[in-house]
């Protein structure tokens, strides 16, 4: 025979993208929030990026040695997870606390299950929501901008130094914000969170090189941000429209939607469950945020989204037609 074919073991499809690469891309993503941080929180705001890099690829190298494995420091996913740590820290922290969640990230949520691929959540976000169990205080002090001049509203009643606490603290005792300034930037709240022009401008990056998919963050905002007008409009709020964009703005929303709810690990990769994926974050956010007694709930709401994937991929993932059909017919019979 002339013609034969040649038989190689899965995977058949491949692609030029690697790991090394998408994380790069993530980390190129994430520059404009992480140097706007820096310059408008002091060089403060920069050691604690570097300490928390600095501590996650260590703690990567130093568990593969004692493992006895190849090195994973090249792939740069723990410098992904370094770096997101310290965007989600306020800007005066200690040193040492994000220096503790950068090891709790590697070593206990990647490491102990298996390292990367095989994390149950999104190990950033693990490591976040223990620091703020474990130190409270310190992860809720908030310092207002020192970079720039801030360009926030001032309210009758509201002190000049808003120093201590974000603008959704302000958005939930009813006072206005200047929509421009929550979308510069020039406000309280943790390093990588407070500028949404510079995390959008990372994730259009994102989309560009078909880093992430647009589902996820979409439907993740969208009904929120549904949700928020609803509540506002029943609560007879002045400017339910100009309230869901300063919800929209504040806090850590576009961050998480984009830069931590995407991630390929701890999110499904159906289609439908993509959006399903979206819809419970949304729901979820808007309940921490409205309903609840507290001022944010990104992480928490990704969190619970993450332990939920497995059911949503199971019930989302498509059925074979042999499969489907046979199923059936054991169906008609009984």
């Amino acid at each position: 025979m002339e013609n034969k074919y040649r038989v190689s073991v899965s995977p058949h499809v491949r692609d030029s993208i690697t790991t090394n690469k998408i994380m790069l891309y993530v980390i190129l993503a994430l520059l404009p929030s992480a140097i706007f941080g820096v310059v408008n929180f002091g060089l403060h705001a920069l050691t604690i990026i570097c300490v928390s890099i600095i501590f996650a690829v260590g703690s990567e190298f130093c568990l593969n040695k004692l493992l006895n494995k190849a090195s994973t420091i090249g792939d740069l996913s723990a410098v992904v997870t370094g770096l997101i740590l310290a965007m989600n820290m306020p800007a005066e922290i200690a040193w040492w606390i994000p220096a503790l969640g950068s090891v709790f990230a590697i070593v206990v949520i990647k490491g102990l299950f298996g390292g990367l691929g095989k994390n149950f959540m999104n190990p950033a976000l693990g490591a976040r929501c223990f620091l703020m169990i474990a130190f409270s205080s310190q992860m809720t002090t908030y310092a207002s901008p020192s970079g720039f001049t801030s360009l926030m509203t001032k309210v009758a009643g509201t002190p000049d130094s808003l120093s201590g606490a974000t603008p959704l603290a302000y958005l939930k005792q009813g006072y206005q914000f200047d929509l421009e300034s929550l979308f510069i930037g020039n406000v309280g709240g943790v390093i990588g969170e407070t500028s949404a022009l510079a995390l959008l401008l990372g994730a259009a990056f994102l989309l560009v090189m078909q880093v992430i998919d647009w589902k996820i963050p979409v439907v993740y905002l969208g009904s929120f941000a549904i949700l928020v007008f609803i509540t506002a409009s029943l609560r007879g709020y002045d400017g339910a429209f100009m309230f869901t964009l300063e919800e929209l703005c504040a806090g850590g929303i576009i961050f998480g939607a984009f830069f931590m709810a995407t991630d390929y690990v701890t999110s499904p990769i159906t289609p439908n469950g993509k959006i399903i994926f979206g819809l419970f974050l949304g729901v979820m956010t808007w309940l921490f945020r409205m309903v609840g007694s507290g001022n944010e709930g990104v992480s928490y709401a990704i969190i619970l989204g993450n332990c939920l994937t497995p059911m949503i991929e199971a019930y989302t993932r498509p059925r074979a037609f042999g499969i489907v059909k046979e199923k059936a017919k054991k169906e008609a019979k009984a």
